[in-house]
């Protein structure tokens, strides 16, 4: 059991606090505008207020959520600009899919270190011979 000396210790910094504020069409998806903010909850003017949307496509695999920053100053900005962020995020889930499956099939299986030292003459392999997959 851990003591309570292992425990994170977990803290807001009082220097990075936003507001959060959520719009939807109910529809499309959802637009989500981060306001910075003092300790005292009064606007910080001096920094920027971001933006990001989320939205969930219907594909023959299932529902893929997609979340995305977008580079707007204003939330009719925002709104104008969610199609194209939303066809750049979607870009990139297909390209990171298409990656992914470029690795799994260059995957090579390697012997265990020392099966090769046996040789011939001594005997089964190891787990009987079996091809291991990573």
């Amino acid at each position: 059991m851990a003591s309570q000396n292992d425990l994170p210790e977990i803290k807001l910094d009082p220097s990075d606090l936003y507001r959060e504020e959520i719009f939807t069409d109910r529809r499309a998806g959802t637009l989500r505008r981060l306001t910075p903010i003092t300790v005292d909850g009064e606007v910080d003017p001096s920094r920027p207020v971001l933006f990001s949307g989320q939205t969930q496509l219907l594909t023959p695999a299932g529902i893929l959520p997609l979340g995305f920053e977008i580079e707007a100053k204003t939330l009719e900005e925002a709104v104008r600009k969610f199609p194209e962020a939303v066809k750049a995020a979607l870009e990139q889930a297909i390209e990171e899919a298409r990656e992914l499956r470029r690795e799994a099939a260059s995957r090579i299986v390697v012997p265990e270190v020392g099966a090769a030292a046996l040789g011939p003459g001594s005997g089964p392999m190891p787990g009987g011979g079996k091809i291991k997959l990573p």
